[in-house]
């Protein structure tokens, strides 16, 4: 299993993928799922990977290949961001083909992708790259896509993030979300990526790479759950805690001391 997770906010793009791949208990292993493409001035992508990973692989792959053939199509060439995520799509669904073709097996070749960026003098935009090559953007309601195991990091981001939400913020989301993920759901795990792209920088930006031992991994870890202790603990009252706390209080101190 996999998460990965992108958030499109008025300052930025944020990226975040965990590392765990599971090929059963006894194949887990740790590769990156986040990939970055960037022509520095021009344009910048990120792909974040899910599924079969010689898939994954082999479109990343091809990526990088066509971006160094001149007379091909590649991320370097593509006119706007609808037809780099669309030449997304057909690489992916090509490479599903060619595997399952070649494999007498019935193996999944599968591969969900969540594919984000800018081309200078446009907007950023982020998009799900389903297994057969299709895609849907994010919303201005549901500014995030998810990919893998999403419904532990799911809340926080529903409560939170908004068009509005600063990057950093928003990056702090994404950390959390993933986090919450890890302690539910074994299968997905650290190191944890994260990218912060700003918008029109037209760079890659600021990119961490976390382990469970990062010191600052850990310390927003602790924050988070204790703010979710705290939280709990402020919640309001039933009606009947305040009548049970009076009795409490009379029984304990006589009627003069309950009513002074």
């Amino acid at each position: 299993m996999t998460y990965c997770l992108a958030i499109k906010v008025d300052e930025g793009l944020v990226f975040a993928s965990d590392s765990r791949t599971n090929a059963g208990v006894d194949h887990i292993s740790t590769y990156s799922k986040m990939f970055s493409f960037n022509w520095p001035g021009e344009r910048f992508f990120v792909l974040l990977s899910s599924g079969n990973l010689a898939t994954t692989q082999a479109v990343v792959k091809r990526i990088r290949a066509d971006a160094e053939d001149v007379g091909s199509p590649s991320l370097r060439t593509v006119p706007d961001i609808d037809a780099a995520v669309n030449y997304i799509g057909k690489i992916s669904t090509d490479i599903q083909r060619f595997q399952s073709e070649r494999d007498t097996a019935t193996s999944n070749f599968e591969a969900t992708f969540l594919f984000g960026g800018q081309i200078g003098g446009k907007e950023p935009a982020i998009f799900m790259v389903y297994p057969q090559g299709n895609h849907i953007h994010e919303s201005a309601e549901h500014p995030f896509l998810q990919v893998g195991e999403t419904k532990y990091g799911k809340p926080i981001l529903d409560r939170v993030i908004r068009p509005s939400t600063p990057l950093e913020l928003a990056g702090r989301c994404a950390l959390v979300s993933i986090n919450s993920t890890i302690r539910s759901n074994l299968t997905v795990g650290p190191p944890v990526e994260l990218l912060l792209y700003a918008k029109d920088s037209l760079l890659e930006g600021r990119r961490l790479s976390l382990t469970e031992h990062d010191p600052f991994y850990q310390k927003l870890s602790e924050a988070w759950n204790e703010g979710i202790r705290q939280a709990i603990n402020g919640l309001p009252p039933f009606d009947w805690e305040h009548d049970l706390k009076t009795v409490q209080l009379v029984q304990a101190g006589g009627p003069s001391q309950a009513m002074g």
